[in-house]
């Protein structure tokens, strides 16, 4: 006769699963967890979390990179708004805040993945993941239509950072092959299983040749780079300074700058000054002393009016790049007295410093007295500041027959034949239009190339590596300490490290792949006694785990086991002993 006991309960809290049902699902109880497959519905969320992942890591590598050229959006905003502000920090704010609740939603789902745990998504997570999406779709197409050139970004960013991404990327799905090879190595496999394989393998396959597909200037012969690129100060030393002011440039001479680069506008009655934006509102305080005339053209005033202007408590109010906050009491004090800088007070500091300009000019409007004259107005201011001719840089295509004793400069991307039938011995561009190629070949042909604007290191890397002769910078006190490129490898030394992360990452795969074969084996051989001496060990187990719960349930269909309360408490049951 079989005498039946009520079993005693040895229960294991299981904190960590607890807390990854709970967070992820809202299921905190352990009896509201189930190792059976996910519903298609589930999985079809999953899937939706994973491509919000993806497109949000997509649009913070975006932002990262675009850090070269966050003045410029901010430039592009206050066009479009006639507002100064910094549009960037509530894109990055919630870029971030984002980013982070997903990455943590995907970590949990993994998770939920290795310990066989349904994909109960709870539905505020769900809301959630939705609105992230919607939101982020949202800020591609909006970018697209106000800074889509910014792409290119993208494109340039990744010769620095592509042996680097391939390598993380190599690591994380290497890593993945763990979950794959843990469903496919069931005994039970179905099509999906195999469609799940193929898909990795391919994956897998493309990480592998996809050092193919990646060409970096800095992957070179050490003996072939060319000498450190001059660095130009692009209107100045514009974080330490008010940009286009006479500080700005004494800042950008004490940061070694090799030339000075300037926005010239002609005034009403014929002075050359140093303003980038059509009017004065953003860089004085002509809302202030001239209200009725903010908006204006800034050629439309004549040079008394202008000079009354204040030219740096606009920075010390805005703070464009957060940099007040480092700048010294005397400087402070300095910035708020500044005013408007003529052309003829840069070149004059440019002649004692022994350094060049790179001169910007904008045509003054048709109604402007000095429409048809302003080249000879410039000329003149350059004739008066004593700076030699040979250190001027002219970009305008317009008159360069009247400026021939001036260097000349293309800001356009013309062929080598054309330039040489304009006389023109050099390119400005922007680093978007300056390929690696196009580099090379100017180069081959005795043209120069500038790049503007190139603000952080690894860009001034990139065209180091590329050869550029100079690049044209906003953080000239940045590049001032990148002494050499980022990184440099030889050819030989790239193919070296690309074959090494290949082999190793072929071998954890199937060596995981064969650890887990040999477990899922190890546990089809799993009898109930043996079931048993492992719940009284206490020798935790997941696949012990399922297999008990298992036991249970197909003990209580078969009636061996009595109805006893002891089976399902509140939040769970175990097997303790057995007579």
């Amino acid at each position: 006769m079989v005498k039946h006991q009520p079993l005693q309960q040895v229960y294991e809290k299981q904190l960590c699963l607890s807390f990854l049902t709970g967070i992820y699902g809202c299921r905190w109880k352990r009896y509201q967890r189930s190792h059976d497959d996910s519903s298609k519905w589930e999985c079809a969320w999953f899937i939706i979390l994973c491509s919000t992942f993806s497109l949000l890591l997509f649009w913070a590598y975006f932002w990262l990179e675009a850090h070269n050229d966050y003045n410029q959006f901010n430039w592009l905003l206050y066009n479009r708004s006639g507002e100064w502000k910094d549009g960037t920090v509530p894109i990055l704010a919630t870029t971030a805040v984002g980013f982070s609740y997903i990455t943590f939603l995907m970590i949990l789902a993994l998770c939920h993945i290795l310990l066989g745990q349904q994909l109960n998504l709870y539905w505020i997570h769900k809301v959630a993941v939705l609105a992230a999406l919607i939101i982020t779709v949202s800020g591609v197409v909006s970018i697209d239509d106000v800074w889509g050139n910014e792409w290119d970004i993208i494109f340039i960013s990744l010769q620095s950072t592509g042996p680097f991404l391939h390598i993380g990327a190599l690591a994380a799905v290497t890593a993945l092959g763990w979950l794959v090879a843990e469903h496919v190595v069931r005994a039970e496999r179905t099509k999906f299983h195999m469609i799940v394989l193929l898909v990795y393998l391919s994956v897998l396959l493309a990480l592998y040749m996809a050092p193919l597909a990646i060409s970096s200037p800095c992957i070179m012969d050490k003996n072939s780079l060319k000498s450190r690129p001059h660095v130009i100060g692009r209107r100045g030393a514009p974080m330490l300074a008010p940009e286009n002011t006479l500080m700005s440039f004494n800042k950008a001479l004490q940061q070694g700058v090799s030339s000075l680069e300037a926005d010239v506008t002609v005034s009403l009655d014929g002075v050359p000054f140093l303003m980038r934006d059509r009017t004065l509102k953003r860089t004085t305080d002509i809302a202030k002393v001239f209200p009725d005339k903010q908006h204006e053209d800034a050629s439309l005033f004549n040079w008394t009016e202008i000079r009354s202007l204040n030219a740096g408590q606009w920075f010390l109010e805005s703070d464009p790049y957060w940099t007040v906050g480092s700048l010294t009491g005397r400087d402070r004090n300095r910035i708020g007295n500044l005013t408007v800088c003529s052309l003829v007070e840069m070149l004059r500091l440019a002649a004692r410093a022994n350094r060049s300009a790179l001169l910007y000019l904008r045509r003054p409007p048709p109604e402007h007295p000095h429409y048809k004259t302003w080249i000879m107005d410039t000329l003149w201011a350059v004739q008066r500041s004593g700076i030699s001719q040979k250190r001027v840089t002219w970009t305008p295509d317009t008159d360069r027959g009247r400026v021939r004793g001036l260097q000349q400069t293309s800001l356009e991307k013309l062929s080598v034949e054309e330039l040489r039938h304009r006389g023109i011995s050099s390119l400005t561009l922007r680093y978007s239009q300056a390929s690696n190629k196009d580099i090379q070949e100017f180069l081959a042909n005795n043209m120069s190339v500038t790049v503007y604007p190139v603000n952080e290191p690894w860009l001034y890397s990139v065209l180091w590596c590329s050869g550029v002769s100079a690049v044209s910078s906003d953080t000239a006190q940045v590049l001032r300490k990148v002494p050499y490129p980022i990184w440099l490898m030889s050819p030989d030394e790239y193919c070296l490290v690309w074959i090494t992360s290949d082999l190793v990452s072929i071998a954890i795969v199937i060596g995981i792949f064969i650890f887990q074969k040999w477990r899922m084996s190890g546990m089809q051989n799993y009898n109930p006694e043996q079931i048993m001496l492992s719940a009284v060990a206490r020798r935790p187990s997941r696949d012990v785990n399922i297999m008990k719960e298992k036991l249970i349930f197909s003990e209580v269909s078969n009636g061996v086991t009595s109805t006893d309360e002891h089976l399902y408490p509140e939040n769970g049951y175990d097997i303790g002993q057995y007579k």
